[in-house]
């Protein structure tokens, strides 16, 4: 309705009266966990369930109903009718839930404040602000939205429920390939299912998987909001697939692991300024100044560069990889070797845990409100 307003407003016509819609919260996934129910009846693929009441707790599954992970419902038709409970699930359960809560509350919202301080200040920008702008809202929106996913996907397991994952460390990607087989897990695999492939995917000549793509990338940006700052930041992606489809960058990358990484990592903070920024102008302005070598206003930069929130952000770039996953596993070898052991230190580890969910509700309780970025999608 705004775009058309605008051309109303070129040839003089009188403009449409925009009336304001209020959304539901999540309406984005919930929408499409119903699709795939529907798409999947249809397709024989699974039988339609009669049962109202056990319909109804698939659409409105509360742990990850207004922000995913999108939960198709072939995933989990068995577990309506019969799942385990046990206290073993219950323990893995809440302890993927506080980790969750830690990742929302003590890096994402850290990193958030800095990021709106930035964005919030345009006058101000300078080159290291705009790589420091990039860099934290990029921070805030991985272990904002990853957060989300893990207290959902903690709280299905408390009650019986095996949810499929929604991030496989997106940042160490190598190509933007490998970072969209990494990030928004459900959200990829539910377009390659119901939108790539049945465009034919890539079984008929180049061309058309080229159109494929950029009709998947194009509704993805659109699936994240009425704006065009999102249709673009769908495009941008589905350029340097396309780039990366087209030329042998993979094989330019096979032995630079490093600079593979660096080159994924820039292009995809570029991409999130686009996501974040109110309008492409902007968005342009900031990308502008992280490459003009503008070191004006530098102490609006170090204003933000207190102990805590320099401690938090090389916290949020060290669990970046994989650590945590590295010391779970190190515990749980620990079985092997010596079963006391590895109750002991499972105690010490559980008690731990506790002590660091009484430190997140501290920082809930000592902060202003901050929703989940993707509340609003």
């Amino acid at each position: 309705m705004d775009n058309v307003n605008i051309i109303f407003s070129i040839v003089n016509v009188k403009q449409l009266e925009v009336t304001k819609i209020v959304l539901p919260v999540g309406i984005s996934f919930f929408t499409f966990q119903i699709l795939s129910y529907i798409i999947d009846v249809y397709r024989n693929e699974v039988n339609v369930q009669k049962n109202i009441i056990k319909l109804a707790l698939y659409i409105a599954l509360f742990p990850q109903l207004i922000a995913g992970p999108i939960v198709r419902y072939i995933d989990i038709e068995n577990m309506m009718s019969s799942r385990n409970i046990d206290i073993h699930s219950i323990r893995l359960g809440i302890e993927r839930f506080i980790i969750g809560l830690g990742k929302k509350v003590i890096l994402a919202d850290t990193m958030g404040k800095m990021a709106d301080n930035y964005f919030n200040n345009l006058d101000n920008i300078s080159t290291p602000m705009a790589w420091l702008m990039g860099i934290t809202y990029s921070l805030q929106i991985y272990y904002d939205f990853s957060a989300y996913s893990d207290m959902a996907i903690g709280l299905g397991k408390v009650f019986g429920f095996e949810f499929l994952e929604n991030f496989n460390y997106p940042y160490i990607s190598k190509n933007i390939k490998e970072f969209w087989r990494r990030w928004h897990i459900s959200l990829s695999t539910w377009f390659r299912d119901y939108l790539y492939i049945p465009l034919g995917g890539n079984r008929k000549g180049a061309l058309k998987t080229y159109r494929n793509l950029l009709i998947v990338f194009f509704v993805t940006g659109l699936w994240h909001g009425a704006s065009w700052t999102f249709v673009f930041w769908g495009l941008y992606h589905g350029m340097f697939l396309l780039i990366e489809k087209k030329t042998k960058i993979d094989d330019f990358f096979e032995n630079r692991r490093f600079i593979a990484r660096i080159y994924t990592l820039v292009v995809v903070m570029i991409g999130w300024i686009f996501f974040r920024a109110d309008t492409i102008n902007k968005a342009f302005h900031i990308i502008i100044n992280l490459f003009n070598f503008n070191f004006t206003n530098y102490r609006f930069v170090f204003s933000e560069a207190k102990f805590s929130n320099i401690l938090f952000l090389l916290l949020a770039i060290f669990f970046l990889k994989p650590r945590y996953k590295s010391f779970i596993n190190f515990i749980n070898s620990i079985k092997s070797y010596n079963e006391k052991v590895f109750y002991r230190v499972l105690c010490v580890y559980d008690l731990l845990l506790i002590l660091l969910f009484v430190v997140e509700i501290c920082f809930v309780t000592s902060t202003d409100f901050n929703p989940f970025i993707y509340f609003r999608f």
